[in-house]
């Protein structure tokens, strides 16, 4: 599946913060940006990996779960 977040970049003394503002509490941190930017997508992966697990636990066992894709 393929999809694209804003990850806004802020350099704290030697360090890179990233956040995602589309996704509340998905920050990453690094040494440089690309690490940043890597420890952001991990963390959106984790955080949305979770959810949909927690969305999925009230589906009745005969509804039909299939997907959807965007872009």
């Amino acid at each position: 599946m393929y999809n694209e977040f804003t990850a806004i970049f802020e350099q704290v003394d030697k360090w890179f913060i990233a956040y995602c503002p589309e996704i509340p509490g998905a920050n990453g941190q690094g040494r440089t940006q690309d690490e940043a930017r890597a420890s952001l997508a991990e963390a959106i992966a984790l955080i949305l990996d979770d959810r949909r697990e927690n969305a999925l636990r009230g589906t009745p066992p005969n509804a039909i779960c299939d997907t959807v894709t965007i872009g």
